[in-house]
């Protein structure tokens, strides 16, 4: 009795020290997660899970967004996650997505993950028309997400219709010119079929870089309202501060760069923006909720510690992930090279191995004609002597029967009568005798002729047997193909070596090595150079030859400003922006 109750007092006291736990879901731009956390969790406990869950390293870039009445919110990470304005109805539904963006993804973005997040991240807002894109670099943008979900094109794999329920371009740019889905994937598969030997991150990688110099790309938009009541539009993004006509949100009207602002304040719902220069008049804006402005404050301090940290060395932790990324790059590179070689002699082994079946079908072929061939030999050479067994028959006939004729002559010279009528009747008698002996005579000339001319012809026909019998003779003792599966040839004495040791993969590299790829990468950035000066050729190219299907009446406000931009020579490139930023640091006063 004693044993039960304390029993029961330690599986109480057990239930009371469980923590209470809600449950959250997590949505990516790919995948849903659930978790069960404590009520204590702060945002960073939550962020940190999903973080790890995901293998990812470069959190700096990411939060957790969810919606409060219509107004995006990002959670706190020094706030518990209940005590902020989200459902309490479980699951609390939470969105994994980049908060801010860098200013160059080549160079910024390292991991792997971090990159395919960002890559669908940013599809997703040029699809949903949240960032403005061109209708040629739509085209080019669909190629590369084609080759990172497909890799590399194969006709008779890809085939007409296979891009059909594919989502690759925005509807604006489907409405604007009189095209049918087939000539818009005939345009995208041939862009589609010069980026053969890209990996998916590579591709992903290429759709960034262009990408990221789309007017709108990773620009935050809020409405405000300057001192004089004019309504217009913030912008926040990774290079500054900009200010936009609500009309026009590729061109903005005044922009504050990070390092030319000395500082950011805000009372109540008024903003205040002092330049570096002093001469600069104070830029002062209202927004509209209590909500946007910390959303908007957010964003500010984020970027410009983003935008400082650029300009500073990299961290331990960056460092090593970058040289880890460069060993990743590398150990993948040669193995790609690796594979390439594999494939080449691979396909080298299948051509030999197709031109041997044909040289044996060819062989086959050549055999059954020669047993055909010997086969009609064979019958026309017992034909022919039977031919000329019958022949020589009839013409011993025809002789016995001239020897009859001549005996049958001679008795009737030996019976004739005397009278001068039987004399005259045997005289034609023995006319007509000689006559008819005469032709047997001739017949049986011709028939031994003929005899002779089969028993010619049956000598042919039996040597023409013998050559055919010698020629398959020669095609059965010919000597047979080499083996189908060559022994591959010794890898290069400078290409890295992959040992497999119990459950564990070991990689060396040699400093030739580590030289061989720097002195590729140099190339590869020539290449590069050269590649860009023929994808605008390109662009402009397919530009022209689409502007005639353009349905001019169905051009947007933004499809007006950006040919604008494009007819003064405006350009959208932000990169040119970011070479002009210096790299002094400023002083940031919330």
């Amino acid at each position: 009795m004693a044993g039960a109750i304390a029993s029961r007092m330690s599986f109480s006291s057990l239930k009371r020290k469980q923590p209470k736990t809600f449950t959250v879901r997590i949505v990516t731009m790919d995948a849903e997660m659930e978790f069960n956390c404590e009520m204590k969790w702060k945002g960073k406990d939550l962020f940190d899970l999903v973080c790890r869950t995901l293998g990812l390293r470069e959190t700096w870039f990411f939060g957790l967004q969810y919606t409060i009445k219509d107004t995006v919110a990002w959670l706190k990470m020094d706030k518990k996650v209940l005590d902020h304005d989200v459902s309490k109805e479980e699951p609390v539904t939470f969105h994994f997505l980049a908060k801010f963006y860098p200013e160059n993804a080549e160079e910024e973005l390292v991991q792997e993950i971090t990159q395919h997040l960002f890559f669908l991240q940013v599809k997703k807002q040029i699809l949903d028309e949240k960032i403005y894109c061109p209708p040629e670099a739509s085209v080019l943008l669909a190629s590369y997400a084609v080759q990172a979900k497909y890799g590399d094109y194969d006709p008779s794999v890809h085939k007409r219709g296979f891009l059909a329920q594919e989502e690759l371009l925005p509807k604006r740019v489907i409405n604007l010119y009189q095209m049918t889905p087939e000539m818009w994937e005939e345009r995208i598969t041939a862009w589609y079929a010069e980026h053969r030997g890209r990996a998916r991150d590579e591709a992903e990688m290429e759709y960034l870089k262009i990408a990221q110099d789309l007017e709108m790309y990773g620009v935050n938009y809020f409405a405000i309202r300057n001192k004089k009541g004019t309504e217009l539009l913030l912008g926040v993004d990774a290079l500054g501060l900009h200010i936009y006509d609500p009309e026009n949100r590729l061109t903005p009207k005044i922009s504050f760069p990070w390092n030319e602002i000395r500082n950011i304040s805000y009372s109540d719902k008024e903003f205040t923006i002092k330049p570096l220069d002093k001469k600069i008049d104070v830029f002062k804006f209202n927004s509209s909720k209590l909500r946007v402005n910390k959303l908007i404050l957010q964003l500010c301090i984020g970027n410009h510690d983003l935008f400082m940290r650029r300009r500073k060395a990299d961290s331990l932790e960056v460092q090593q992930m970058k040289a880890q990324a460069r060993e990743e790059k590398a150990r993948k590179q040669m193995e790609r090279q690796r594979l390439a070689r594999e494939k080449q002699m691979r396909e080298e082994a299948e051509r030999t191995r197709d031109e041997l079946e044909r040289r044996l079908l060819q062989m086959k072929e050549e055999a059954t004609m020669a047993n055909e061939a010997l086969m009609r030999s064979e019958e026309t050479a017992d034909l022919l002597a039977e031919k000329a067994q019958i022949t020589e028959e009839e013409a011993k006939l025809l002789a016995q029967k001239a020897a009859e004729a001549e005996q049958e002559m001679q008795r009737i010279k030996a019976t004739a009568i005397r009278t001068e009528e039987e004399k005259r009747l045997m005289e034609q008698k023995v006319l007509e005798a000689e006559v008819l002996a005469l032709k047997m005579a001739e017949e049986s000339e011709r028939r031994a002729k003929e005899a002779d001319q089969l028993k010619q012809d049956l000598q042919e026909a039996r040597e023409a047997e013998r050559r055919a019998k010698q020629k398959l003779l020669e095609i059965a003792t010919k000597p047979t193909y080499p083996p189908m599966n060559p022994i591959p040839a010794p890898l290069p004495p400078d290409i890295p070596s992959f040992n497999l040791i119990g459950d564990s993969l070991s990689f060396d590299f040699k400093d030739t090595d580590m030289k061989r790829l720097s002195m590729e990468i140099e190339k590869e950035k020539v290449e590069y150079m050269e590649k860009s000066k023929h994808l605008q050729e390109q662009l402009n190219e397919l530009k022209t030859e689409i502007e005639a299907l353009k349905l001019k009446e169905r051009e947007t406000a933004l499809d007006i400003l950006h040919n604008e931009n494009s007819d003064r020579g405006g350009g959208s490139s932000k990169h040119n922006t970011i070479k002009k930023l210096s790299h002094s640091t400023v002083a940031f006063v919330p």
